[in-house]
């Protein structure tokens, strides 16, 4: 049973940091494709950052440059390292995966960008 486990989130000031973990269980992440994804109050769910297997990267112009998708394989986990944060940046992130049977979603993080 595949299951992905999001944390450190929580509330920063404009311009502050946060890093984001998705720690997985019943996969191995260094074989999957992994993304972020977020989801603000009112909007729909938006990609953020993509990681594939060979490591090649994506970002969403909006957080082009100042987010950083990165895997840590040994703790079988993939992190999201957010610099540079915006009130636009507010909304529940989630962590996604696929296999070949299934789509897996963590259960989300809060990310609060405010003064």
């Amino acid at each position: 049973q595949v299951q992905l486990v999001e944390s450190g989130g929580g509330w920063v000031q404009p311009g502050g940091s946060l890093r984001l973990s998705c720690e997985a269980s019943g996969t191995t992440l260094s074989y999957r494709a992994v993304a972020w994804y977020r989801q603000a109050p009112g909007k729909e769910r938006e990609m953020v950052a993509t990681t594939d297997r060979s490591g090649s990267t994506g970002y969403s112009d909006s957080v082009k440059g100042r987010f950083t998708i990165s895997r840590e394989d040994a703790k079988n986990t993939v992190a999201l390292e957010m610099n540079g944060l915006k009130p636009e940046d507010t909304a529940v992130y989630y962590c996604h995966t696929v296999t070949w049977t299934s789509i897996y979603w963590g259960q989300g993080t809060q990310v609060t960008v405010s003064s």
